[in-house]
Protein backbone atom coordinates (compact mmCIF):
# COMPACT_ATOMS: atom_id res chain seq x y z
CA UNK A 1 0.00 0.00 0.00
CA UNK A 2 1.17 3.51 -0.81
CA UNK A 3 1.23 6.65 1.39
CA UNK A 4 -1.50 9.16 0.67
CA UNK A 5 -1.64 12.86 1.33
CA UNK A 6 -4.46 13.84 3.71
CA UNK A 7 -3.93 17.60 3.47
CA UNK A 8 -1.15 20.13 2.88
CA UNK A 9 0.62 19.11 6.10
CA UNK A 10 -0.17 15.44 6.76
CA UNK A 11 0.65 12.18 4.98
CA UNK A 12 -0.95 8.89 5.94
CA UNK A 13 0.61 5.44 5.91
CA UNK A 14 -2.49 3.24 5.74
CA UNK A 15 -2.91 0.10 7.83
CA UNK A 16 -1.20 -2.57 5.75
CA UNK A 17 1.76 -0.39 4.76
CA UNK A 18 3.69 -2.96 6.81
CA UNK A 19 2.26 -6.17 8.21
CA UNK A 20 0.72 -6.04 11.66
CA UNK A 21 -0.21 -2.35 11.89
CA UNK A 22 -2.92 -1.65 14.45
CA UNK A 23 -3.39 2.01 13.47
CA UNK A 24 -2.32 4.16 10.52
CA UNK A 25 0.81 6.28 10.50
CA UNK A 26 0.61 10.06 10.16
CA UNK A 27 3.62 12.15 9.13
CA UNK A 28 3.37 15.93 9.50
CA UNK A 29 5.29 17.20 6.48
CA UNK A 30 5.06 18.97 3.19
CA UNK A 31 6.13 17.31 -0.04
CA UNK A 32 9.88 17.94 0.31
CA UNK A 33 10.16 16.95 3.97
CA UNK A 34 8.11 13.80 3.41
CA UNK A 35 10.30 12.70 0.51
CA UNK A 36 13.38 13.11 2.71
CA UNK A 37 11.75 10.87 5.32
CA UNK A 38 11.03 8.27 2.65
CA UNK A 39 14.64 8.35 1.44
CA UNK A 40 15.84 8.03 5.05
CA UNK A 41 13.49 5.02 5.53
CA UNK A 42 12.18 6.73 8.66
CA UNK A 43 8.62 6.34 7.37
CA UNK A 44 9.08 2.58 7.68
CA UNK A 45 9.82 3.13 11.36
CA UNK A 46 6.59 5.13 11.71
CA UNK A 47 4.71 2.15 10.30
CA UNK A 48 6.61 -0.31 12.52
CA UNK A 49 5.64 1.69 15.60
CA UNK A 50 2.01 1.31 14.54
CA UNK A 51 2.32 -2.43 15.27
CA UNK A 52 2.85 -1.87 19.02
CA UNK A 53 0.23 -3.52 21.23
CA UNK A 54 -2.37 -1.09 22.53
CA UNK A 55 -1.35 1.84 20.32
CA UNK A 56 -4.24 4.26 19.75
CA UNK A 57 -5.06 7.00 17.27
CA UNK A 58 -2.09 6.86 14.92
CA UNK A 59 1.66 6.44 14.97
CA UNK A 60 2.91 9.99 14.46
CA UNK A 61 6.00 11.74 13.18
CA UNK A 62 6.89 15.42 13.31
CA UNK A 63 8.39 17.21 10.26
CA UNK A 64 11.92 16.91 11.71
CA UNK A 65 11.64 13.11 11.37
CA UNK A 66 14.76 11.05 10.69
CA UNK A 67 16.00 7.52 11.33
CA UNK A 68 16.42 6.52 14.96
CA UNK A 69 16.67 3.56 17.30
CA UNK A 70 13.38 1.68 16.93
CA UNK A 71 11.23 4.80 16.80
CA UNK A 72 12.18 7.52 14.35
CA UNK A 73 13.54 10.73 15.82
CA UNK A 74 10.43 12.92 15.80
CA UNK A 75 8.18 9.99 16.66
CA UNK A 76 5.09 10.17 18.89
CA UNK A 77 2.91 7.25 19.96
CA UNK A 78 0.20 6.84 22.61
CA UNK A 79 -0.56 3.44 24.12
CA UNK A 80 -3.57 2.63 26.28
CA UNK A 81 -2.98 0.50 29.39
CA UNK A 82 -6.67 -0.47 29.32
CA UNK A 83 -6.01 -2.11 25.93
CA UNK A 84 -2.83 -3.89 27.07
CA UNK A 85 -0.75 -0.97 25.82
CA UNK A 86 3.01 -1.13 26.17
CA UNK A 87 5.99 1.03 27.04
CA UNK A 88 8.92 0.91 24.63
CA UNK A 89 12.24 2.52 25.69
CA UNK A 90 12.98 3.04 21.99
CA UNK A 91 10.12 5.56 22.05
CA UNK A 92 12.11 7.74 24.43
CA UNK A 93 15.65 7.10 23.28
CA UNK A 94 19.03 6.88 24.96
CA UNK A 95 19.38 10.54 25.96
CA UNK A 96 16.47 10.47 28.39
CA UNK A 97 15.17 13.93 29.25
CA UNK A 98 17.25 15.70 26.62
CA UNK A 99 15.76 19.12 26.06
CA UNK A 100 16.19 22.82 25.54
CA UNK A 101 16.16 25.84 27.82
CA UNK A 102 15.84 29.48 26.76
CA UNK A 103 17.12 32.29 28.98
CA UNK A 104 16.26 35.88 28.12
CA UNK A 105 18.43 38.92 28.81
CA UNK A 106 17.75 42.65 28.76
CA UNK A 107 20.94 43.22 26.76
CA UNK A 108 20.61 44.80 23.30
CA UNK A 109 22.79 43.10 20.70
CA UNK A 110 24.00 46.13 18.79
CA UNK A 111 24.76 48.49 21.65
CA UNK A 112 26.13 46.14 24.30
CA UNK A 113 26.82 42.59 23.22
CA UNK A 114 28.28 42.85 19.72
CA UNK A 115 31.36 44.84 20.87
CA UNK A 116 32.10 42.11 23.44
CA UNK A 117 30.97 38.97 21.64
CA UNK A 118 34.47 37.52 21.32
CA UNK A 119 35.18 37.95 25.02
CA UNK A 120 31.73 36.62 25.90
CA UNK A 121 32.06 33.45 23.80
CA UNK A 122 35.50 32.74 25.28
CA UNK A 123 34.28 33.34 28.84
CA UNK A 124 31.24 31.11 28.47
CA UNK A 125 33.34 28.39 26.82
CA UNK A 126 35.79 28.37 29.74
CA UNK A 127 32.94 27.91 32.23
CA UNK A 128 30.94 25.25 30.36
CA UNK A 129 32.42 21.73 30.30
CA UNK A 130 31.73 19.88 27.06
CA UNK A 131 32.70 16.97 24.87
CA UNK A 132 32.56 13.18 25.06
CA UNK A 133 32.76 11.94 28.66
CA UNK A 134 34.13 14.86 30.61
CA UNK A 135 33.42 16.25 34.05
CA UNK A 136 30.72 18.75 34.90
CA UNK A 137 30.78 21.99 36.86
CA UNK A 138 29.03 20.38 39.82
CA UNK A 139 30.42 16.84 40.11
CA UNK A 140 28.84 14.82 42.87
CA UNK A 141 29.50 11.57 44.72
CA UNK A 142 27.65 8.46 43.51
CA UNK A 143 25.82 8.53 46.85
CA UNK A 144 24.34 11.93 45.90
CA UNK A 145 23.00 10.82 42.52
CA UNK A 146 19.73 9.70 44.12
CA UNK A 147 19.16 13.24 45.40
CA UNK A 148 19.70 14.76 41.94
CA UNK A 149 17.44 12.19 40.31
CA UNK A 150 14.71 12.77 42.89
CA UNK A 151 14.80 16.58 43.10
CA UNK A 152 15.86 17.71 39.62
CA UNK A 153 16.26 21.47 39.40
CA UNK A 154 15.84 21.88 43.15
CA UNK A 155 18.98 19.87 43.80
CA UNK A 156 20.97 22.42 41.81
CA UNK A 157 19.20 25.25 43.65
CA UNK A 158 20.17 23.67 46.97
CA UNK A 159 23.81 23.97 45.86
CA UNK A 160 23.43 27.65 45.01
CA UNK A 161 23.14 27.12 41.25
CA UNK A 162 20.23 29.33 40.25
CA UNK A 163 17.14 31.16 41.40
CA UNK A 164 13.98 29.81 43.00
CA UNK A 165 11.86 30.94 40.05
CA UNK A 166 13.87 28.72 37.68
CA UNK A 167 11.98 25.64 38.84
CA UNK A 168 8.62 27.25 38.12
CA UNK A 169 9.64 27.88 34.51
CA UNK A 170 10.88 24.34 33.95
CA UNK A 171 8.49 21.68 32.65
CA UNK A 172 7.02 19.64 35.52
CA UNK A 173 8.04 22.55 37.77
CA UNK A 174 11.56 21.25 37.83
CA UNK A 175 11.10 17.54 38.57
CA UNK A 176 9.21 14.63 37.05
CA UNK A 177 6.61 13.23 39.45
CA UNK A 178 7.61 9.60 39.97
CA UNK A 179 11.39 9.15 39.93
CA UNK A 180 12.82 5.93 41.31
CA UNK A 181 16.59 6.20 41.54
CA UNK A 182 16.64 2.66 42.93
CA UNK A 183 15.80 1.48 39.39
CA UNK A 184 19.08 2.92 38.08
CA UNK A 185 22.05 0.57 38.01
CA UNK A 186 25.24 1.29 39.92
CA UNK A 187 26.95 1.71 36.55
CA UNK A 188 24.45 4.39 35.53
CA UNK A 189 25.10 6.31 38.74
CA UNK A 190 28.86 5.96 38.37
CA UNK A 191 28.68 7.38 34.85
CA UNK A 192 26.42 10.28 35.82
CA UNK A 193 28.02 11.38 39.07
CA UNK A 194 30.98 13.31 37.58
CA UNK A 195 28.99 14.82 34.71
CA UNK A 196 26.44 17.14 36.34
CA UNK A 197 26.71 20.51 34.63
CA UNK A 198 28.19 19.48 31.27
CA UNK A 199 26.98 19.82 27.68
CA UNK A 200 28.15 16.49 26.33
CA UNK A 201 28.90 16.09 22.63
CA UNK A 202 27.06 15.67 19.34
CA UNK A 203 24.32 18.20 18.65
CA UNK A 204 24.32 19.62 22.18
CA UNK A 205 25.26 23.27 22.54
CA UNK A 206 25.01 26.56 24.34
CA UNK A 207 24.27 29.42 21.96
CA UNK A 208 24.18 33.17 22.32
CA UNK A 209 21.35 34.34 20.08
CA UNK A 210 19.64 37.53 18.96
CA UNK A 211 15.87 37.89 18.63
CA UNK A 212 15.60 39.08 15.05
CA UNK A 213 11.89 38.66 14.37
CA UNK A 214 8.68 38.71 16.41
CA UNK A 215 5.66 37.01 14.83
CA UNK A 216 3.27 36.93 17.81
CA UNK A 217 3.57 40.23 19.64
CA UNK A 218 1.26 39.36 22.52
CA UNK A 219 2.94 36.05 23.32
CA UNK A 220 6.38 37.68 23.05
CA UNK A 221 5.24 40.42 25.42
CA UNK A 222 4.04 37.85 27.97
CA UNK A 223 7.40 36.05 27.77
CA UNK A 224 9.31 39.37 27.91
CA UNK A 225 10.99 38.67 24.56
CA UNK A 226 12.03 41.77 22.59
CA UNK A 227 13.43 42.16 19.10
CA UNK A 228 17.12 43.02 19.11
CA UNK A 229 17.79 41.60 22.57
CA UNK A 230 20.13 38.71 23.30
CA UNK A 231 19.06 35.30 24.64
CA UNK A 232 20.92 32.15 25.68
CA UNK A 233 19.79 28.70 24.52
CA UNK A 234 21.00 25.49 26.17
CA UNK A 235 20.51 22.07 24.56
CA UNK A 236 21.67 19.13 26.66
CA UNK A 237 20.46 15.93 28.31
CA UNK A 238 21.06 13.30 30.96
CA UNK A 239 24.61 12.41 29.88
CA UNK A 240 25.88 8.93 30.79
CA UNK A 241 23.18 8.24 33.33
CA UNK A 242 20.38 8.34 30.75
CA UNK A 243 22.28 6.35 28.18
CA UNK A 244 23.09 3.62 30.69
CA UNK A 245 19.53 3.54 32.01
CA UNK A 246 18.18 2.99 28.51
CA UNK A 247 20.80 0.35 27.74
CA UNK A 248 20.02 -1.56 30.94
CA UNK A 249 16.25 -1.54 30.55
CA UNK A 250 16.22 -2.30 26.81
CA UNK A 251 18.26 -5.42 27.53
CA UNK A 252 15.92 -6.44 30.33
CA UNK A 253 12.73 -5.79 28.34
CA UNK A 254 14.05 -7.48 25.21
CA UNK A 255 14.65 -10.61 27.26
CA UNK A 256 11.07 -10.62 28.53
CA UNK A 257 9.21 -10.24 25.24
CA UNK A 258 9.24 -13.85 24.08
CA UNK A 259 7.69 -15.05 27.32
CA UNK A 260 5.02 -12.35 27.01
CA UNK A 261 4.14 -13.45 23.45
CA UNK A 262 4.86 -9.99 22.03
CA UNK A 263 5.98 -9.88 18.40
CA UNK A 264 7.27 -6.65 16.83
CA UNK A 265 8.93 -6.18 13.41
CA UNK A 266 12.08 -4.63 14.89
CA UNK A 267 13.82 -5.79 18.09
CA UNK A 268 14.65 -2.14 18.78
CA UNK A 269 10.94 -1.73 19.54
CA UNK A 270 11.32 -4.00 22.58
CA UNK A 271 8.35 -3.36 24.87
CA UNK A 272 6.33 -4.68 27.81
CA UNK A 273 2.73 -4.04 28.89
CA UNK A 274 2.35 -0.97 31.06
CA UNK A 275 0.98 -3.09 33.91
CA UNK A 276 4.12 -5.28 33.96
CA UNK A 277 6.65 -4.72 36.80
CA UNK A 278 9.38 -4.16 34.19
CA UNK A 279 7.39 -1.22 32.80
CA UNK A 280 7.12 0.32 36.26
CA UNK A 281 10.85 -0.20 36.73
CA UNK A 282 11.71 1.47 33.42
CA UNK A 283 9.38 4.44 33.97
CA UNK A 284 10.88 5.03 37.41
CA UNK A 285 14.40 4.96 35.97
CA UNK A 286 13.31 7.21 33.09
CA UNK A 287 11.88 9.85 35.44
CA UNK A 288 15.04 9.68 37.54
CA UNK A 289 17.32 10.21 34.52
CA UNK A 290 14.96 12.93 33.24
CA UNK A 291 15.39 14.80 36.51
CA UNK A 292 19.16 14.53 36.14
CA UNK A 293 18.79 16.19 32.73
CA UNK A 294 16.78 19.06 34.21
CA UNK A 295 19.37 19.58 36.95
CA UNK A 296 22.12 19.45 34.31
CA UNK A 297 20.60 22.31 32.30
CA UNK A 298 20.09 24.25 35.53
CA UNK A 299 23.80 24.08 36.38
CA UNK A 300 24.68 25.08 32.81
CA UNK A 301 22.35 28.08 33.13
CA UNK A 302 24.16 29.12 36.30
CA UNK A 303 27.49 28.91 34.46
CA UNK A 304 26.16 31.11 31.63
CA UNK A 305 24.86 33.67 34.13
CA UNK A 306 28.26 33.82 35.82
CA UNK A 307 29.98 34.32 32.45
CA UNK A 308 27.65 37.16 31.42
CA UNK A 309 28.05 38.83 34.81
CA UNK A 310 31.86 38.65 34.52
CA UNK A 311 31.89 40.20 31.04
CA UNK A 312 29.29 42.94 31.60
CA UNK A 313 30.23 43.74 35.22
CA UNK A 314 26.63 43.44 36.40
CA UNK A 315 24.76 40.72 38.23
CA UNK A 316 22.72 38.20 36.26
CA UNK A 317 19.63 39.73 37.90
CA UNK A 318 20.56 43.17 36.64
CA UNK A 319 21.04 41.66 33.19
CA UNK A 320 17.50 40.22 33.28
CA UNK A 321 18.70 36.62 32.80
CA UNK A 322 15.46 34.83 33.67
CA UNK A 323 14.43 31.44 32.33
CA UNK A 324 11.73 31.69 29.65
CA UNK A 325 11.09 27.95 29.71
CA UNK A 326 12.84 24.58 29.88
CA UNK A 327 11.26 21.71 27.95
CA UNK A 328 12.29 18.09 27.37
CA UNK A 329 11.83 16.23 24.09
CA UNK A 330 12.77 12.64 25.05
CA UNK A 331 10.23 11.37 27.58
CA UNK A 332 7.13 9.23 27.99
CA UNK A 333 4.25 10.57 30.10
CA UNK A 334 0.90 9.32 31.31
CA UNK A 335 -1.62 11.86 30.03
CA UNK A 336 -5.33 12.21 29.35
CA UNK A 337 -6.34 12.77 25.75
CA UNK A 338 -9.57 12.76 23.78
CA UNK A 339 -9.44 9.75 21.46
CA UNK A 340 -12.41 8.91 19.24
CA UNK A 341 -14.61 11.18 21.35
CA UNK A 342 -13.65 9.63 24.67
CA UNK A 343 -11.09 10.80 27.22
CA UNK A 344 -8.51 8.10 27.86
CA UNK A 345 -5.42 7.82 30.06
CA UNK A 346 -2.56 6.91 27.73
CA UNK A 347 1.20 6.69 27.76
CA UNK A 348 2.52 9.23 25.25
CA UNK A 349 5.99 8.41 23.96
CA UNK A 350 7.81 11.46 22.59
CA UNK A 351 11.20 10.86 21.02
CA UNK A 352 12.63 13.99 19.47
CA UNK A 353 9.22 15.59 19.91
CA UNK A 354 8.02 18.24 22.34
CA UNK A 355 4.89 18.44 24.43
CA UNK A 356 2.87 21.46 23.29
CA UNK A 357 0.18 22.27 25.86
CA UNK A 358 -2.39 24.91 24.96
CA UNK A 359 -3.68 27.94 26.86
CA UNK A 360 -5.32 27.30 30.21
CA UNK A 361 -3.56 24.04 31.05
CA UNK A 362 -3.09 23.52 34.78
CA UNK A 363 0.59 22.61 34.40
CA UNK A 364 1.56 25.99 32.95
CA UNK A 365 3.15 28.80 34.97
CA UNK A 366 0.46 31.41 35.68
CA UNK A 367 1.87 34.07 33.28
CA UNK A 368 1.58 31.64 30.36
CA UNK A 369 -2.02 30.66 31.01
CA UNK A 370 -3.32 32.85 28.19
CA UNK A 371 -0.72 31.98 25.54
CA UNK A 372 0.03 28.28 26.01
CA UNK A 373 3.21 26.42 26.78
CA UNK A 374 6.45 27.79 25.34
CA UNK A 375 8.25 25.40 22.98
CA UNK A 376 11.94 26.00 22.32
CA UNK A 377 13.13 24.68 18.95
CA UNK A 378 16.84 24.84 18.16
CA UNK A 379 18.16 25.18 14.64
CA UNK A 380 21.75 24.37 13.74
CA UNK A 381 24.88 26.44 14.25
CA UNK A 382 24.28 28.57 11.19
CA UNK A 383 20.48 28.65 11.09
CA UNK A 384 17.67 30.17 13.08
CA UNK A 385 16.15 28.76 16.24
CA UNK A 386 12.52 29.43 17.17
CA UNK A 387 10.32 30.11 20.16
CA UNK A 388 6.82 28.68 19.74
CA UNK A 389 3.71 28.22 21.86
CA UNK A 390 1.70 25.02 21.99
CA UNK A 391 -1.79 24.52 20.63
CA UNK A 392 -2.70 21.22 22.40
CA UNK A 393 -3.68 19.69 19.08
CA UNK A 394 -5.76 16.54 19.40
CA UNK A 395 -4.27 15.27 16.13
CA UNK A 396 -0.78 15.06 17.73
CA UNK A 397 -1.50 14.23 21.40
CA UNK A 398 -0.47 17.83 22.16
CA UNK A 399 2.96 17.41 20.56
CA UNK A 400 5.10 19.37 18.13
CA UNK A 401 8.61 19.33 16.65
CA UNK A 402 11.85 19.47 18.65
CA UNK A 403 14.44 20.84 16.22
CA UNK A 404 15.59 20.96 12.63
CA UNK A 405 16.21 17.20 12.34
CA UNK A 406 19.16 15.63 10.57
CA UNK A 407 19.15 15.51 6.77
CA UNK A 408 22.61 13.95 6.43
CA UNK A 409 24.60 11.41 8.43
CA UNK A 410 27.57 12.53 10.51
CA UNK A 411 29.90 10.59 8.21
CA UNK A 412 28.52 12.35 5.13
CA UNK A 413 28.77 15.75 6.84
CA UNK A 414 32.46 15.28 7.66
CA UNK A 415 33.25 14.44 4.04
CA UNK A 416 31.79 17.70 2.78
CA UNK A 417 33.80 20.17 4.84
CA UNK A 418 36.41 20.15 7.60
CA UNK A 419 35.68 21.65 10.99
CA UNK A 420 38.20 24.44 10.41
CA UNK A 421 36.57 25.32 7.09
CA UNK A 422 33.15 25.33 8.74
CA UNK A 423 34.41 27.61 11.51
CA UNK A 424 35.71 30.13 8.95
CA UNK A 425 32.45 29.99 7.00
CA UNK A 426 30.37 30.65 10.11
CA UNK A 427 32.60 33.52 11.16
CA UNK A 428 32.16 35.04 7.71
CA UNK A 429 28.43 35.00 8.53
CA UNK A 430 29.06 36.79 11.83
CA UNK A 431 28.80 33.67 14.03
CA UNK A 432 31.68 33.08 16.44
CA UNK A 433 32.45 29.48 17.38
CA UNK A 434 34.31 28.63 20.57
CA UNK A 435 37.41 26.47 20.28
CA UNK A 436 36.31 22.89 19.75
CA UNK A 437 37.33 19.50 18.40
CA UNK A 438 37.05 20.48 14.76
CA UNK A 439 36.42 16.95 13.50
CA UNK A 440 33.33 16.72 15.70
CA UNK A 441 32.23 20.22 14.71
CA UNK A 442 31.96 19.20 11.04
CA UNK A 443 29.47 16.47 11.98
CA UNK A 444 27.03 19.16 13.15
CA UNK A 445 27.31 21.52 10.19
CA UNK A 446 24.15 23.45 9.24
CA UNK A 447 23.92 21.64 5.89
CA UNK A 448 23.56 18.34 7.79
CA UNK A 449 20.15 19.46 9.06
CA UNK A 450 16.75 20.25 7.63
CA UNK A 451 15.55 23.84 7.30
CA UNK A 452 14.30 24.80 10.76
CA UNK A 453 12.02 27.45 9.27
CA UNK A 454 10.29 24.86 7.08
CA UNK A 455 9.88 22.58 10.10
CA UNK A 456 8.25 25.14 12.40
CA UNK A 457 6.09 26.55 9.62
CA UNK A 458 4.81 23.03 8.91
CA UNK A 459 3.87 22.58 12.57
CA UNK A 460 2.10 25.93 12.54
CA UNK A 461 0.24 25.06 9.34
CA UNK A 462 -0.86 21.75 10.87
CA UNK A 463 -2.16 23.54 13.97
CA UNK A 464 0.30 21.91 16.39
CA UNK A 465 2.07 25.07 17.55
CA UNK A 466 2.46 28.76 16.71
CA UNK A 467 5.67 30.66 15.99
CA UNK A 468 6.34 33.53 18.40
CA UNK A 469 9.90 34.61 17.60
CA UNK A 470 12.95 33.77 15.53
CA UNK A 471 16.43 33.83 17.02
CA UNK A 472 19.70 33.86 15.05
CA UNK A 473 22.99 32.57 16.44
CA UNK A 474 25.90 34.94 17.06
CA UNK A 475 28.03 32.82 19.39
CA UNK A 476 28.25 29.01 19.55
CA UNK A 477 29.69 26.79 22.28
CA UNK A 478 29.41 23.30 20.85
CA UNK A 479 29.41 20.04 22.77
Amino acid sequence: MEPRRIDDYVWELPVGFVDGMNVPGHVFAGEALFRKAVQDRAVEQVANVATLPGIVGASLAMPDIHWGYGFPIGGVAATDPAAHGVISPGGVGFDIGCGVRLVRTSLPWTAEVRPKIGELVDTVARRVPRGVGGKGRLPIRPSEVDDVCRDGVRFALSRGAGWEEDAEYTEDRGALPDPRPSELSDRAKERGAPQLGSLGAGNHFLEIQVVDQIRDKRAAEVMDIHEGNVCVMVHSGSRGIGHQACTDHVKKIDGLMRGLDIDVPDRQLACVPLEHPAAESYLGAMDAAGNFAKANRQVLTHAAREAFAAVFKRTAGELGMSVVYDISHNLAKMERHDIDGKERLVCVHRKGATRALGPGHTELPDPYDEIGQPVVVPGSMGSASYLLVGRASSRSFASTCHGAGRAMSRTQAKKRMTGEELKRQLEDQGILVARSKWKLLAEEAPYAYKDSTEVVDTCEGAGLSKVVARLRPVGVIKG
